[in-house]
């Protein structure tokens, strides 16, 4: 007879552990996103340089919106590049 702690599972048990989504701008009261912070623009890039996704950053979709219009812009104008090896 096995006792609880020698169970194996095939597949390991899923917990659901779910931090509570937020949007950073309406939190803290942003109004415009500025594309020549390029500090608060890289927290919102991955290595690759690509813009995250709102499904991981909780951001709302209004300011997902324009956080790509203000990156667009800053890469354009040469402030973030378009792709990056290794950014952060």
């Amino acid at each position: 007879m096995a006792n609880n702690s020698d169970v194996r599972y095939l597949a390991p048990i899923q917990i659901d552990i779910t931090k509570t989504k937020y949007c950073r701008f309406k939190k803290a009261g942003i109004k415009h996103v500025d594309y020549k912070n390029a500090t608060f623009l890289l927290g919102l890039l991955n290595e690759q340089g690509k813009i995250l996704p709102r499904r991981l950053t909780g951001t709302s979709a209004k300011y997902q919106r324009k956080v790509a219009t203000a990156v667009k812009r800053a890469r354009h104008l040469a402030i973030l590049p378009y792709v990056a090896d290794q950014l952060k």
